[in-house]
């Protein structure tokens, strides 16, 4: 009989754009590929250190990866340090956005003010 997964703590709103960002961003997904998709994507500013500790306190719950290559000849060969979404983080990124899609469901947005 197939169990039903347990669910995590919820995420918080930026961990969730944090995982996000770090889908779209792909196999190419580094601090600053991640950054940008945050910044073009959310619209807000993100201060470097936040996704950080961000990106460090996700691999830490088990829902990122990281891997450490040497950087190209531009940075002198500095290492970089790219991420991907393990299996439990997509779990934890559907739970939460179903959480938002029934929460959201049946709200109308618009509301007008007089």
């Amino acid at each position: 009989m197939a169990t039903k997964p347990t669910p995590r703590s919820p995420l918080g709103e930026f961990e969730l754009l944090v995982l996000l960002a770090v889908l779209r961003a792909g196999d190419d997904a580094y601090g600053s590929t991640i950054l940008g998709e945050l910044h073009e994507r959310s619209g807000r500013p993100v201060a470097r250190g936040a996704l950080y500790v961000t990106l460090d306190r996700l691999e830490a719950k088990g829902l990122l990866a990281s891997r450490t290559e040497s950087g190209p000849p531009a940075r002198g060969g500095r290492p970089r340090r790219y991420y991907t979404v393990r299996a439990a983080g997509l779990e934890s990124l559907r739970q939460s956005l179903d959480a938002l899609a029934r929460m959201r469901e049946g709200l109308k947005l618009d509301l007008k003010r007089s």
